[in-house]
């Protein structure tokens, strides 16, 4: 099967969030698998210069988009059985960051004309072109009709996969004609109408073939109106064709007895060593009290209202009540930094704030920590709680998206599940959980290390999950 897949960023040449280690593994599974896949995405900027030296540069063409005639240039390189198609423009992609600018409009509809034009452009048919999120949601819309024009593409089949419902890619409608180069007709039938806008997420779910979500969970929570973001008609129009399959995470990346980022690698059998060393130079790093008996409470993430960090601002005294030390790392919205600020000042050696971005720090919290703490409104997958659980770092989460697919319950009487978890979108029953699993931590060291024994072996490969992608596009197929 040849797969062609389309996303805005890919691991590791360029990453902003978890859709960029989707994009970095999955088609790596896919190709194990025996299948010739291709991934396509923009040359950034910050695409770096070593990645540069690797490429070769196939050729160069116009592609048209409205009334502009755009240069679009291809480079390649091959990494681990899949080949990248790198789209060259300048113009559009030489920014300093690569999303939030006045024209990404127009810049991934060019994008997304340069996906449709280079199979034909170097010959290659593709059987399925696997688009993710909004900003390649207009390939399966062009597809509609381009495929007749480009004989690569006479039976090429989409997926489209929603990371996050929450950016849809909605634009006034001035841009139909002018810059997406459709006419009014994409807006009158409804595809792409929106309450009088333009939504090209809304027109990818229409068009595609398929439709997947980032977790079985997420893809049931879509129908509600609370989660879909105005999207839930369209998504429960659609359902016959749109299933949730989980994310998976790199487990050789991810795995503690070889992370050279470690200050001290360990592994099941070896794990209570290597799990105090890594504490003892968490400690150190992030300034908190070198203590090897106080729990360790983390989170890492973007500090925004979706991601439950209200919950923790309101019960901050009271989670700093027990016996805990706190570290959170991540950069966001201002109220919750200026909090965490606030608490390193008032709980010093005991709470760290650490707000910024760092992956090495990540790899240390991840090791060192000891709760990984996730209270998130709305969450389609989550990587972060199987990172943490690879490292045996046991996670707190709420219920929904890929949190509660991931993270089962533990039963204190039979000792199965792997985290400790609410349902509810209350800061009191985050507070009871997290004391529950503090209690444990403190008081049943034996039950403790299992738990943690459970999270390190559980399989969060892409095996599975690249077997069910294959099964839906071999369903597509027919």
């Amino acid at each position: 099967m040849k797969i062609l897949f389309a996303s805005p960023e890919v691991a590791p040449f360029i990453k902003t969030g978890g859709l960029a280690d989707v994009a970095g593994s999955l088609p790596q599974a896919l190709a194990k698998e025996g299948h010739e896949v291709k991934v396509i995405l923009p040359l950034y900027e910050g695409i770096g210069g070593d990645w540069r030296s690797q490429m070769t540069f196939l050729k160069y063409f116009n592609v048209t988009l409205s009334w502009r005639q755009v240069y679009c240039g291809i480079f390649q390189l091959e990494r681990e059985g899949v080949t990248y198609w790198f789209v060259d423009n300048e113009y559009y992609f030489k920014r300093w960051q690569i999303y939030g600018h006045f024209d990404d409009c127009e810049r991934f509809a060019y994008f997304c004309r340069a996906i449709i034009e280079t199979p034909g452009q170097l010959d290659w048919a593709p059987d399925i072109i696997h688009c993710n999120d909004w900003q390649t949601a207009l390939v399966p819309v062009y597809l509609l009709e381009e495929k007749y024009r480009i004989p690569q593409l006479g039976n090429a089949k989409t997926v489209f996969t929603i990371h996050n419902i929450e950016y849809q890619g909605r634009y006034g409608d001035q841009v139909l004609q002018d810059v997406i180069g459709l006419d009014r007709s994409y807006l009158n039938e409804g595809m792409l109408a929106y309450f009088g806008d333009v939504n090209l997420m809304k027109g990818a779910i229409l068009a595609s073939n398929f439709v997947t979500t980032v977790s079985p969970t997420y893809a049931q929570e879509l129908r509600t109106p609370f989660y879909a973001r105005g999207l839930d008609g369209v998504i429960n129009q659609q359902s016959g064709k749109i299933e949730g399959i989980l994310n998976g995470i790199d487990m050789d990346l991810y795995d503690p007895a070889t992370n050279p980022g470690l200050a001290c690698n360990y592994s099941v059998k070896a794990l209570v060593k290597g799990k105090d060393e890594c504490k003892a130079a968490l400690q150190r790093a992030v300034g908190l009290q070198e203590n090897p008996d106080l729990p360790i409470i983390a989170c890492v993430s973007r500090l925004v209202g979706h991601k439950g960090f209200s919950l923790i601002t309101d019960t901050l005294h009271e989670i700093m009540g027990m016996d805990v030390q706190m570290v959170v790392l991540g950069t966001g919205d201002w109220q919750y930094e200026e909090a965490f600020r606030h608490a390193q000042s008032q709980y010093p050696g005991r709470f760290a704030a650490q707000l910024t971005y760092s992956a090495p720090l990540s790899t240390m919290i991840y090791a060192g920590a000891d709760l990984f703490l996730m209270p998130s409104i709305s969450e389609p997958c989550g990587l972060s709680q199987m990172i943490a659980m690879r490292f045996g770092t046991v996670p707190v989460v709420r219920e929904t998206g890929g949190l509660k697919d991931t993270v089962t319950p533990y039963n204190k009487y039979t000792g199965e599940g792997r985290g400790f978890t609410f349902s509810n979108i209350n800061a009191g029953d985050m507070v009871w959980v997290l004391r529950e699993a503090v209690d444990l931590y403190l008081n049943n060291k034996k039950a403790w290390r299992g738990l943690q024994k459970e999270d390190m072996t559980a399989d969060f490969s892409w095996t599975n999950s690249a077997k069910q992608y294959l099964d839906i596009y071999q369903r597509i197929l027919g």
